[in-house]
């Protein structure tokens, strides 16, 4: 899947599928908080530990949104 068709079938599924929207709303909502948390010179041992674990969180997230949408693209093109 190329960058275009991903990006457009990702738009798609955000318009069309509330889990889908929900999880891409938590992607970003990590997405956010690593970037405040790669930005502190001197992060705390529980920075450090948030930040492995919103990394781990984020890249489940993006597996699972990435299935939905091979999966939502397969049914797309069976029907057409």
């Amino acid at each position: 899947m190329d960058i275009a068709t991903t990006d457009s079938l990702k738009e798609e599924l955000i318009n069309r599928d509330p889990e889908f929207r929900e999880l891409a709303r938590e992607h970003h909502k990590y997405e956010e908080r690593l970037s405040e948390l790669s930005a502190l010179s001197y992060p705390s041992d529980e920075e450090q530990l948030e930040e492995i674990t919103l990394k781990k969180k984020k890249l489940a997230l993006k597996d699972q949104m990435y299935s939905m949408m091979l999966q939502y693209q397969k049914t797309q093109s069976l029907s057409h």
